[in-house]
């Protein structure tokens, strides 16, 4: 499993600076002090200390050319300033990219460097942050009561991600032990955007069939659909929106759909 994303190094490099500067301007718009709905034991300001430290975790890790993985309290500065001001917050929420950024752009996407996937290079560093910070740009929108949106080709590559994760051996043996596993013969998801063009390809079939999920870019018809605008989709995938949304459609066996929720769930 490769991991291979959609963008080049330098496209994900400049969405992750893109991906921050709309987190951070939501968060201007949040009351620090709110509970994120989709993630209850955090405050709007604990999910910006998530997201500034773990880009600080990143740069770390790339800027050192890591070849294990390094504890997050042991990253100076990574635990961001003393007190809830949102002006310290908002600048060391900055200033944490942009480390991150120099650092990826200055090691390029071949340089080696520790993951906890089967990917030990730079670029699966740049993608992920991108989408990681996306998904929680979603948290900090849906607590500020604000609308979230992501460019189609982008949301379409953090959701092929999503697939490919999920699919790793170390994930599905980390998933397999929340028990209640979601396969078994004619389980099959299709899920289906129907706000992109034909040349974006964002329909795909998760395959739950054998002992572990595998997934393929298809139109086909399957035990359950999930049809909705992309970022929509994507959202549910990520428990960001709930599958009975009028967001979205169900078409099918629907607990398919939620037994795969209930144990993939991650991010």
């Amino acid at each position: 499993m490769t991991l291979q994303g959609s963008f080049t190094h330098e496209e994900y490099c400049a969405r992750l600076l893109a991906e921050t500067a709309e987190f951070r301007r939501t968060v201007r718009g949040g009351d620090l002090s709110a509970t994120v709905p989709t993630c209850p034991d955090w405050t709007l300001a604990d999910l910006v200390r998530h997201v500034g430290g773990v880009h600080r975790w990143v740069a770390t890790l790339v800027a050192t050319r890591a070849s294990e993985n390094i504890d997050r309290a042991d990253i100076p500065g990574a635990a961001g300033p003393e007190g809830e001001d949102a002006a310290a917050l908002d600048a060391w929420l900055a200033a944490g990219v942009e480390q991150t950024v120099a650092a990826l752009r200055e090691a390029g996407p071949d340089t080696k460097v520790w993951s906890w996937t089967t990917a030990h290079h730079a670029g699966f560093w740049a993608r992920r942050m991108v989408h990681e910070t996306a998904v929680h740009r979603a948290d900090a929108a849906l607590t500020a009561g604000v609308p979230f949106d992501l460019p189609a080709p982008f949301a379409a590559d953090c959701l092929e991600e999503w697939m490919q994760i999920v699919e790793l051996p170390a994930v599905v043996a980390r998933f397999a032990e929340r028990g209640n596993k979601p396969f078994g013969p004619g389980r099959t998801l299709h899920i289906h955007a129907t706000d992109t063009p034909p040349e974006l390809n964002a329909e795909w079939v998760l395959d739950l069939t054998g002992d572990a999920p595998a997934h393929r870019r298809a139109h086909e018809k399957a035990a359950v659909a999930l049809r909705g605008g992309l970022t929509d989709a994507l959202l549910v995938l990520y428990r960001r929106l709930p599958a009975d949304s009028d967001r979205v459609e169900v078409l099918g066996e629907r607990a398919v759909l939620d037994q795969w929720l209930e144990w993939a769930s991650f991010g």
